[in-house]
């Protein structure tokens, strides 16, 4: 018998687990003893957050990120094969959005492994039914370019997919870098492109509003260092 690979939802923020981890989700979780994460640390102090005496040193962890190999992801299949279930834990949200987890899922699916996601909070779906925008039919485009050049073009190739097709176009940024793509959705989109900015997601501190390029120009929020999901809208 093998294992179970289960997709493990992380919170999107600093918030009580109980606000969006369901209780089962949280139980399942705290039972496993192998974990593939994006970030171990993160990862244990998560697992303490959900159990003050969870056995971290009787645990064993794999890193599973962008560098991972398929080396690494084939000996990482060992405790599944061999029978121990063990999850996969992102940075946030749910893995396999935005981030590595996918590789180690699609090795699992060869080895004929089952695979088991779990409810969490996804911050692209929490950010789009919040914004008004059109939820039947959007696309998730991750995180975009980095370059202004570059930048400008990706954001002008998906406002007009967005306009030709009535398609809600989600993106993402790096927090220490949302100031700069803000500048650059504010120059290059048309004033009445609708955007919705929605940050910190399931804290305390959330903040989600839509409105034109036009009037977040007269805002201009800080959104520095802020986890924060775009959307936009051309109509």
């Amino acid at each position: 018998m093998t294992g179970t690979l289960y997709l493990l939802p992380m919170l999107l923020g600093e918030s009580h687990p109980d606000i969006s981890i369901p209780g089962e989700v949280q139980n399942i979780t705290t039972s496993l003893s192998h974990f593939y994460a994006e970030n171990i640390k993160t990862t244990r102090r998560y697992l303490r957050k959900l159990d003050k005496s969870f056995d971290i040193d009787g645990s064993h962890f794999y890193v599973l990120n962008k560098k991972t190999n398929d080396e690494d992801l084939s000996e990482m299949m060992n405790p599944l094969l061999q029978g121990f279930d063990g999850g996969i834990i992102s940075e946030a949200g749910l893995p396999g959005i935005g981030d590595p987890g996918s590789k180690l899922v699609r090795l699992a699916h060869k080895k004929n492994i089952k695979v088991k996601p779990l409810t969490g909070p996804s911050s692209f779906v929490l950010a789009l039914v919040a914004s008004g925008l059109n939820g039947q039919s959007f696309a998730f485009n991750g995180y975009l370019p980095v370059k202004g050049q570059e930048l400008a073009k990706k954001i002008q190739e998906i406002e007009k997919r967005s306009a030709q097709l009535k398609q809600t176009q989600i993106f993402m940024e790096t927090p220490y870098r949302n100031n700069q793509l803000l500048e650059q959705l504010l120059k290059t989109c048309h004033p009445q492109t609708q955007l919705c900015i929605a940050v910190n997601i399931t804290t305390d501190q959330e903040n989600i509003l839509t409105q034109s390029i036009n009037q977040w120009k007269s805002s201009n929020p800080d959104l520095h260092k802020k986890p924060a999901v775009f959307a936009i809208l051309k109509a």
